[in-house]
């Protein structure tokens, strides 16, 4: 009987050291749940950052439209193409600070106008991720963000 008791002691050990194998690990699942929530956020607060910036570059765009319209005369439509809002977006981005969490950003295919009164701008940039980013950039990674942003121009009349 004592040898079997033994046997049964040799097979359980000693229990000492488990609890701090149990911290460490749900240390680690916690501090990967943490650094990935900090990611997600940060890539969502890019996202709002690009997605500011195509609002006024379609604004932009709508406004070069306007200016062209007070140059012919008023009673025009407005003379917006896929040329005009391309390179308007794309001054804009040149002439204002690229937002901090973006490590670029461009104007994408697509930015143009589908009916002649309305902006439509793409863009794309790559977001930086806190903690994370050196990592996923190793890996031959990053995280893309493309907005799209639309500006319609009312038909400009006369003076009442």
């Amino acid at each position: 009987m004592s040898s079997l008791r033994a046997l049964v002691r040799s097979r359980c050990g000693d229990d000492r050291g488990q609890l701090s194998i149990l911290v460490l690990g749900l240390t680690v699942i916690a501090m990967t749940l943490v650094i990935g929530g900090l990611a997600v956020t940060s890539v969502h607060i890019s996202r709002m950052r690009l997605l500011d910036a195509a609002d006024s570059a379609a604004l932009a765009a709508t406004d070069d439209g306007a200016e062209q319209i007070y140059e012919r005369g008023v009673g025009e439509d407005l003379p917006l193409d896929d040329a005009l809002v391309q390179q308007s977006a794309a001054e804009h981005l040149a002439g204002r600070a690229r937002p901090h969490g973006l490590e670029s950003w461009s104007v994408a295919p697509g930015t143009g106008t589908p009916d002649g009164r309305t902006a439509v701008v793409i863009l794309t940039g790559q977001a930086d991720l806190p903690l994370i980013g050196g990592l996923l950039e190793s890996m031959g990674g990053s995280v893309t963000v493309t907005v799209e942003s639309r500006a319609r121009a009312g038909v400009v009349t006369g003076a009442p």
